[in-house]
């Protein structure tokens, strides 16, 4: 079978350059899309909801969690089928999906009605979020992968960008509901005709393996369980920082509108994060850089949890810590291919992206609910920057005993 009724390639990278810079387009005008509706706007929206409803903020995080949740679960499936079968299909039910989710949530009259809404936009995340466009493109790029998975996660770190003050906008004049039912119409008129049309195209054989490669054993070895822990606990600080920002600056006088640029300009950071992780790329060991990165992680959450202005300051912090964030999504997307055959891409990216997901799962409600025994949201974030540190510390043991061989049949060190 193929992606797209053609017959399926030999080797990866097939296509031809015209179709790979399509498809690349295609992928980073609908993650902008997805992640700002399904994931950017709910921290804005948050605050709210809870105060139009009545539910308190962690009944409502609860639920964002909760289909978050439901995303790592269905993501481990979904690897699989990718693997086979291409992203075309995945990606346009995902996109078909979220339209009524969303709308589901904009119209929710009870707290179990929101929670199934967001349910079965966890399933739509699944599909249409990063695994799979990471997938994607690390079969349609072939050894040109992270050029590619670089240029998608550059540009789709201004989801929160252009959506953070989107919705904000939106908020006022139409409410969370009416905000949420124009996102849902932004999602069919721009991501679910993208992934129709634009992922058409021959799905390429993946790359024989080494031999006497084992994806089971790969996925029991010591060094792939403790990737899965190191990208668990950042991917934790990571995505607990960026929906928890907003309440931590309103903590710290902020208004909601000052609050949500921020977390816009930290979309901004995180293109430039990406940018110069490109630069460690090929200098640094895969080990290397996964340390150094979520020791980055670390530092600059402690220093946004223990600043405590002036505004300028805060939002400098948040551009930081937004930088941090970005090269950590972008370390996910090679954390496998650094390290084992890429003709395993799905399904291993799909064991540690299910951690992974459900550490975007927690992270929402964990925040929210620890900030009252703790005392507030600085504290919460000192709390997250350990997290972080100690992803650091597994990291120095993920470095697989026996190096797997690459796209580019370059060993792993």
């Amino acid at each position: 079978m193929t992606s797209g009724g053609g017959a399926r390639s030999a080797a990866p990278g097939a296509g031809g350059p015209s179709f790979r810079r399509r498809v690349l387009v295609v992928l980073c005008l609908t993650e902008i899309t997805s992640w700002g509706v399904l994931y950017y706007a709910f921290p804005v929206l948050a605050p709210s909801i809870a105060a139009d409803t009545g539910w308190s903020i962690s009944a409502v995080t609860a639920a964002f969690s909760a289909g978050l949740g439901v995303s790592a679960l269905a993501g481990i499936g979904i690897g699989r089928v990718l693997d086979r079968h291409g992203p075309r299909w995945v990606m346009t039910a995902g996109s078909l999906l979220a339209v009524p989710a969303v709308a589901g949530i904009a119209v929710a009259g009870t707290w179990p009605w929101f929670l199934a809404a967001w349910l079965v936009a966890g399933l739509a995340q699944s599909a249409t979020l990063y695994p799979p466009a990471f997938a994607a493109l690390t079969r349609w790029w072939g050894d040109d992968r992270v050029r590619a998975l670089t240029g998608l996660t550059l540009v789709g770190g201004l989801a929160s960008t252009v959506f953070a003050p989107l919705t904000a906008a939106l908020l006022e004049p139409y409410g969370w509901r009416g905000t949420y039912l124009v996102l849902a119409g932004v999602l069919a008129v721009v991501t679910v005709p993208a992934h129709l049309f634009g992922l058409r195209g021959p799905w390429p054989e993946a790359p024989p393996p080494p031999p006497r490669s084992d994806p089971g054993a790969i996925a029991r070895s010591p060094a792939f369980v403790l990737t899965v822990a190191a990208v668990f606990l950042g991917t934790f600080c990571a995505f607990a920082v960026a929906v928890n920002q907003v309440p931590l600056l309103i903590e710290r006088g902020l208004d909601v509108q000052v609050a949500a640029w921020a977390l816009a300009l930290g979309g901004i950071g995180q293109v430039l994060g990406r940018a110069l992780y490109t630069r460690a790329v090929g200098r640094l060991a895969p080990r290397t850089r996964t340390v150094a990165v979520l020791g980055g992680l670390a530092s600059t959450t402690l220093l946004l949890g223990l600043l405590p202005g002036p505004v300028w300051a805060l939002v400098a912090a948040a551009m930081l810590t937004g930088a941090a964030r970005g090269i950590m999504t972008l370390l996910q997307a090679t954390a496998v291919s650094d390290r084992w055959p890429s003709r395993y891409y799905g399904r291993l990216n799909g064991l540690l992206a299910a951690p992974a997901m459900v550490a975007v799962a927690v992270s929402p409600w964990a925040g929210s609910a620890l900030a009252g025994p703790l005392g507030g949201y600085p504290a919460v974030f000192v709390l997250l920057a350990g997290a972080a540190a100690a992803g650091a510390l597994l990291a120095v043991g993920s470095r697989p005993r026996s190096p797997g061989l690459g796209m580019t049949g370059t060993p792993v060190r």
